[in-house]
């Protein structure tokens, strides 16, 4: 097993057997961050990590800019045209 840190994020590397062994150790680890790297004979050949958290979005209003004359009553023609 090799551990090394790379911008403050931990990575392990595991053989495929040793995996297997620890794979709720890996699990926890990868909960907590840390990436784990699965090797086949030397070779990498995955990779596990955490799902990360979505962000909780922030609900509000889109600006408007509303026209003055957007309040102004509606010609009483075009409120006819809707009730024909």
């Amino acid at each position: 097993m090799l551990v090394f840190s790379c911008r403050l994020t931990i990575m392990a590397t595991y053989q495929i057997n040793e995996a297997k062994a620890n794979l709720s150790a890996l699990i926890a680890a990868a909960e907590k961050g840390e990436e784990v790297i699965i090797t086949r004979y030397g070779k990498p050949v995955a990779k596990l990590a955490g799902i990360e958290k979505p962000k909780k979005r922030k609900l509000g209003f889109y600006k408007m800019d509303i026209k003055s004359d957007f309040m102004e009553p509606t010609d009483p023609d075009i409120v006819e045209s809707f009730y024909k």
